[in-house]
């Protein structure tokens, strides 16, 4: 119940979050939604027009390409839990700014000590960046077509995890021959089941 108590506290201040420009223009904020006890948590970059309308992360094309891409390793997605290191849309879709990213984080940062994955999926440059910064592989950082599918560890006197780095699946919107590549990438996930 404490799980559960703790996500609700974030996503009430999400809603009232005004710490960056961003709740001026958004319709909702898109917290997360999934299973309090996953395994896997894939954290995106931030939400879309579909997700900003809905509330709901991953509802558009690019979490249609998700889904297929869960099935396709038989991984269910009420056993995941997906954010974003943004909860709010940036307007016209461009790439989340340095202060928005400040601002926001703290609230992912909490989310991922309530549910404690034991692998954390970056999708794209970054949720990339911000995630291996903040648990000390900044200096394994690379572009996303370099460290695509790999997976690093992360060890503390408190918690192992481990990270990996995947494409965007919104890269297949754009190159239906990137399908192929995150479906072997997604295929490495299995072993954390």
């Amino acid at each position: 119940m404490a799980v559960m108590d703790g996500l609700d506290k974030i996503a009430q201040e999400v809603i009232s979050c005004k710490k960056c420009g961003l709740y001026k223009s958004r319709l909702n904020p898109v917290v997360g939604e999934g299973s309090l006890e996953a395994k896997i948590m894939f954290v995106g970059e931030a939400p879309g027009a579909n997700e900003d309308k809905t509330g709901v992360p991953f509802c558009g094309a690019a979490g249609g390409i998700l889904d297929g891409l869960l099935g396709k390793v038989n991984i269910d997605r009420k056993d995941i839990y997906i954010t974003n290191i943004l909860k709010c849309r940036p307007p016209g879709n461009r790439n989340p700014a340095k202060e928005e990213i400040k601002m926001c984080t703290p609230y992912l940062d909490r989310q991922i000590e309530i549910i404690r994955p034991k692998v954390i999926c970056c999708l794209g440059n970054f949720a990339t960046f911000y995630i291996m910064e903040k648990f000390g592989l900044k200096d394994k950082v690379k572009g996303i077509s370099k460290i695509h599918g790999s997976i690093f560890d992360y060890q503390s006197i408190f918690a192992s995890m481990k990270i990996m780095p995947l494409y965007h699946p919104a890269v297949v919107t754009y190159n239906v021959n990137m399908k192929s590549v995150l479906e072997r990438d997604f295929i490495k996930l299995r072993m954390f089941l």
